[in-house]
């Protein structure tokens, strides 16, 4: 089932995630001092490995929004800096078997881990900050602060899952590709806002609120992450150009794609999503039929789609530098171009 599209408000200049960074710089800083603490060991490997990829850069969206959900609430206290940290340990581990399972080679640019250390150690230091993500959220001491963040580990792991069953398969509907990213981007995304609410203990509804906009922010964010690897270059993306394509992943831009295009487009992407076309001309081949399907602005456009929802979902909340922080942060996560 395809999604109406609801357009964005206008805008006279790009929106940035400057206004979230400015609003959540300080208590970072603390989350930051948290993940360096505790991604320590006495065994040297472990440390090192972790800090390749968590010192390789990356937004930080998933533990920004706990930051900013708390900011949003006016939450005064500072169990939301541990469990910012907990997120982001969650998304790390999620990270490096990500890049082990589909053999990845560059992430944000640089190596990845998997490729400098190896697999074992690659999955086992992320089993390692699994393991420190819940220490902090058992520190914690909320029984649903857990529930939530270990809900939101488990549907991860599933759409990890559901992901790798579908690869390959070129009949994978678009209604299976939102199930797949809303379990292995979004759940984490609603969660890591949803506690913030938690911490500042306040309803329900409140609660259901901010997990609506990080579940509709992080759809919006996967979508147009799975554009960008078919409108953008290696060097924009900081990872290899054509991954997905490699990979046989059907992403909304080869499923529509695929949909819209004639029976000799249909049987290439057959053969490629087969793994039987993976040539850098396959994949201008292929980039070509997707540009002449619009099949890349679609998949931005129900992206927009997303991200209005999002901005929907907090639309209730008093006006203030955090709620405008976190619509332009959504507006920011369909405009990027990495």
């Amino acid at each position: 089932m395809t999604a109406d599209i609801v357009p964005l408000r206008p805008r006279e200049t790009g929106p940035s995630l400057a206004p979230m960074l400015a609003l959540t710089a300080n208590a970072m800083n603390r989350v930051n001092a948290v993940i360096l603490d505790r991604m320590q060991s006495e065994i040297p490997l472990i440390p090192a490995l972790a800090g390749h990829l968590i010192a390789g850069g990356g937004k930080r969206m998933r533990p920004m929004l706990t930051l900013a959900g708390a900011e949003l609430l006016g939450y005064q206290g500072a169990r939301h800096h541990r469990l910012a940290a907990a997120v982001e340990f969650i998304h790390t581990a999620t990270l490096l078997h990500d890049d082990v399972v589909d053999g990845s080679d560059l992430r944000r640019g640089k190596a990845t881990a998997n490729i400098v250390f190896g697999n074992p150690a690659t999955v086992l230091v992320g089993d390692f900050l699994f393991s420190r993500a819940f220490e902090l959220m058992v520190e914690d001491g909320s029984l649903k602060v857990l529930k939530i963040l270990s809900n939101a580990s488990a549907v991860i792991a599933e759409g990890e899952v559901d992901q790798l069953t579908a690869a390959r398969q070129v009949e994978t509907s678009e209604e299976r590709y939102l199930s797949i990213i809303g379990a292995k981007t979004a759940a984490l995304f609603a969660a890591a806002t949803r506690i913030a609410a938690v911490v500042a203990e306040r309803g329900e509804a409140d609660e259901r609120a901010l997990d609506a906009y990080g579940r509709n922010l992080g759809i919006a964010f996967q979508l147009v992450d799975d554009a960008i690897d078919y409108d953008s270059d290696a060097s924009e993306m900081g990872k290899g150009r054509g991954d997905d394509f490699r990979d046989g992943k059907m992403t909304l831009p080869v499923i529509l794609a695929y949909a819209r295009g004639s029976e000799s487009e249909r049987a290439f992407w057959r053969e490629a999503i087969a793994g039987h076309k993976s040539s850098d001309a396959d994949l201008d081949h292929a980039t070509a039929l997707i540009a002449s399907h619009g099949a890349v602005d679609a998949t931005r456009e129900r992206a927009r789609h997303f991200a209005s929802r999002a901005i929907d979902a907090i639309a209730g909340f008093p006006a203030s530098a955090a709620h405008a922080a976190m619509a332009e942060a959504a507006e920011f996560a369909v405009s990027r171009r990495f």
